[in-house]
């Protein structure tokens, strides 16, 4: 017996429940990331993150600001079903933004801190595929 999945088969009710999942830890993980880096003075966040205090603070700002638009957009386009397809756009920024990081490290000698980037780089694209092809959100009518 052979299982198929074509492009119009409809995904299995794992999917869609697995994809929420995701975009509720994405969304807190970007989220808190962006008002740690906010709301935390520099060298504090320097003691936790040595590169925080070695980056001029609009570099550091213009991440944390990414961060919390990732956070939102990952989650708050398909919760209110407006405008859902930012969801997918805010899925592909995020996980953009973490190759960035990934770049950003390794270029600083830093590959061992990347582990978590690369996590976050397949949840991201895991949304992306989810919400654009196997379980898109409609939007409202």
């Amino acid at each position: 017996m052979t299982l198929s999945i074509g492009v119009g088969a409809r995904p299995s009710k794992a999917l869609p429940a697995s994809l929420w999942v995701v975009q509720a830890l994405l969304g807190v993980v970007f989220t808190g990331t962006g008002l740690w880096k906010l709301s935390t003075p520099i060298p504090e966040l320097a003691a936790m993150i040595p590169w925080a205090g070695q980056v001029p603070a609009a570099f550091l700002y213009a991440t944390a600001v990414s961060d919390l638009c990732g956070g939102i957009g990952i989650v708050l386009p398909s919760l209110t079903r407006i405008k859902p397809g930012l969801t997918v756009l805010a899925a592909l920024g995020c996980a953009a933004l973490q190759v960035c990081a990934i770049v950003f490290h390794v270029s600083r000698g830093e590959a061992a801190n990347t582990p978590f980037n690369f996590l976050l780089v397949a949840l991201a694209l895991f949304v992306f595929w989810g919400r654009r092809y196997r379980a898109p959100i409609q939007p409202r009518a």
